[in-house]
């Protein structure tokens, strides 16, 4: 399945000053899969890959020294191949079970540049906390679910997602139902890849249903290899809480019953850095940066993976699936999980949101962004007519604000003297990029 990623890749293959590169991202969301792909296709020699959960006897190579000439020899003896700098990818799979091989990396741009070296790994954040090396020798890139535009190019559907990288045309009633009824189906299979491809293989909707079960498990199992001393228990709830709360302000004392905040928090913090869900935090629009003026006080949450919170919300647990069901979803939190995972998966690891810092006040914006030194707030809304109430609040409040977004189930539209644009819900990818959204 062709993911967006594989472009970063390129771009970093054929980089002057490449650094190794390390990929990071939660648990089955397709970095091996990509990593193989890309090297399959754009590397004239071999792939070679050292999986260190699979092969812990490599770990010895890295316990000695870091020194990169003597391992890249060692390994090219355990290969019985050659490892060509220039010509052959080197790719370290799992490097969380191999502390040692990730502080290894550095070495690898300062003694042999001319070779591309790639890693990725499960839980990786855990190890990286542990693990002090100068950032500055590394690049990074973070690998999330597919997006709905991967959802229609998997699904040989090129030309339905030709339409939504193109924001600036105005779509006839039936295409923009046609999207919509497949954002329908992305809201129920999201963007975890075994999903997708069950889908693809089966045409059933329900496939897709039993394999996020079986990945929610899979990440709960996970619990005994960082919970620590966290109570699993404790664990179990918050990931449950988190599940039924997108779209809202997180308070920890309701995330879980008889444990104290602290106890909570860690939790929370410990599936935060499994990255099964994202903290979005509270900013005040003024001026840029937004972190300057971002609070770990006021925040909510995205999800991983909308189809997995569907899931976990036993939103089709009686194995019935409506399209009033999915038209009720479409226009409630679900819809604004899918922009903040869109939004999260085009260009912002740093997503931000606008409370009123007023006592009383429940006056909020979904989203802020910034982008070409602009800030640009997005809200969510199920219709044109839906009431814009906070985000006029907003624009009337913080005057540099140029233009706002209010994604819809609605074709474009805006509104100039009030600096609103409006675009279907299906465009959140493109909202943060680089692309000029014009009138049609």
């Amino acid at each position: 399945m062709k993911r967006n990623i594989t472009n970063k890749l390129v771009e970093w293959q054929n980089k002057v000053n490449r650094k190794p590169l390390l990929i990071r991202g939660a648990r089955q969301t397709g970095k091996t899969y990509s990593i193989m792909e890309f090297g399959k296709t754009h590397f004239k020699r071999n792939v070679h890959v050292v999986n260190f959960e699979k092969n812990p006897e490599i770990h010895s190579i890295f316990e000695q020294n870091l020194d990169s000439l003597r391992i890249l020899t060692e390994l090219e003896l355990i290969f019985n191949k050659h490892i060509e700098p220039g010509l052959d990818l080197l790719f370290f799979d799992e490097i969380q079970e191999c502390p040692k091989a990730i502080m290894a990396l550095r070495y690898f741009y300062e003694q042999i540049p001319n070779l591309h070296v790639i890693a990725a790994g499960s839980l990786l954040e855990f190890s990286l906390q542990n693990i002090s090396f100068p950032v500055e020798r590394l690049q990074m890139l973070h690998m999330q679910p597919m997006t709905f535009e991967e959802f229609l190019i998997a699904n040989d559907k090129e030309l339905l997602a030709e339409k939504i990288r193109q924001p600036n045309i105005q779509l006839s009633a039936s295409v923009l139902e046609l999207l919509n009824n497949e954002l329908y189906t992305y809201f129920i299979i999201g963007g975890m890849p075994e999903c997708v491809k069950i889908f693809i293989e089966t045409g059933s909707l329900l496939d897709p249903i039993n394999i996020q079960t079986d990945l929610i498990a899979t990440f709960r199992q996970d619990f005994s290899k960082y919970a620590g001393h966290s109570d699993k228990r404790c664990l179990n709830s918050v990931l449950s809480s988190v599940a039924k709360k997108i779209g809202e302000q997180i308070k920890y004392s309701q995330l879980a019953e008889n444990y104290s905040n602290p106890t909570i928090k860690k939790a929370f913090d410990l599936l935060e850095t499994a990255r099964l869900f994202t903290k979005i935090r509270s900013a005040t629009p003024g001026g840029i940066p937004l972190g300057a003026s971002a609070t770990d006080k006021k925040f909510k949450t995205v999800f991983l993976d909308i189809g997995l919170l569907s899931n976990l919300n036993r939103f089709y647990s009686d194995k019935k699936i409506s399209k009033q069901k999915l038209i009720a979803a479409f226009r409630g939190t679900m819809a604004e999980q899918f922009v903040g995972q869109e939004l999260r998966a085009s260009v912002y690891e740093n997503l931000y949101y606008w409370s009123r810092d007023a006592r009383g006040s429940s006056a909020e914006t979904d989203y802020l962004i910034e982008k070409e030194g602009e800030i640009i707030p997005i809200e969510v809304k199920s219709g044109r007519s839906g009431r814009l109430k906070s985000l006029h609040l907003l624009l009337n409040k913080f005057t540099n604000i140029k233009t706002a977004f209010v994604l819809t189930e609605d074709k474009y539209g805006e509104i100039p003297e009030q600096k609103i644009k409006f675009l279907p819900l299906f465009y959140a990818c493109w909202v943060g990029s680089k692309l000029e959204i014009k009138a049609p």
